[in-house]
């Protein structure tokens, strides 16, 4: 290449560059050219925040949608689990009834055979007493019929307290007890330091050794009238 040629290329650039320097001072000392630099910048900034609120946008409606679908499932899970609890609560409650039910059968029942092995052991007694009967019809002997009746009696009250705890107490000759005896009639005795039952009018009992029927007697009253 010439010398020339070099002059030539090196005076164009410097010619580009003046026109280029030429032009910004132009620009800056036109009014408003500042704030439309200012605009163009506050716009692409705008611009960019524009998009990132987009992209957050986005990301929260993504989130809400996953909220939404967890939300739905835990509330199918606790469904389910509410109509097990319930189907348990309605067998429990049905299994209680019939419980109830039958408990209040088996009281009625027992309430009304309590005294199923007391009579079963008392009928045997009752057909002593009709063979006695008809035997006394028979042979028309009352000194055998006595004695059958005596020994039916025994048998009797052997049975009651031998198996249930019924036992008669003697009273003739005790000293009057007011939680044993109930005095009917007294009688005068001035020999005596206390009061003595005189005569049994009624037999009492005890049942397994507590007072089930009080006697009914005769007592005798020390230094006091006869009433």
């Amino acid at each position: 290449m010439s010398s020339r040629q070099e002059n030539s290329e090196e005076a164009f650039t410097n010619s580009q560059e003046e026109q280029r320097d030429q032009q910004v001072e132009s620009d800056l000392e036109t009014p408003g050219a500042g704030d439309r630099a200012a605009d163009s910048q506050n716009a692409a900034s705008a611009a960019a925040s524009g998009l990132s609120e987009e992209d957050d946008s986005d990301d929260r409606s993504g989130a809400s949608t996953a909220s939404v679908e967890e939300l739905k499932a835990r509330i199918t899970l606790l469904e389910e689990e509410n109509g097990t609890l319930k189907d348990q609560y309605l067998r429990k409650s049905a299994e209680f009834e019939n419980f109830r039910k039958r408990m209040q059968r088996d009281k009625e029942d027992s309430i009304a055979f309590a005294n199923k092995q007391l009579l079963l052991d008392i009928v045997p007694i009752i057909d002593d007493f009709e063979r006695a009967i008809r035997s006394a019809e028979d042979s028309k002997d009352f000194d055998a019929f006595h004695d059958g009746v005596v020994l039916i009696e025994h048998q009797f009250t052997g049975m009651l307290e031998r198996k249930w705890g019924l036992k008669r107490f003697e009273s003739i000759g005790e000293e009057f007890d007011p939680s044993k005896h109930e005095a009917v009639t007294t009688e005068d005795h001035p020999d005596h330091e206390s009061s003595i039952v005189l005569e049994d009018y009624q037999r009492g009992y005890l049942l397994h050794d507590k007072v089930l029927r009080s006697a009914k007697v005769k007592v005798s009253m020390p230094g006091s009238s006869s009433s």
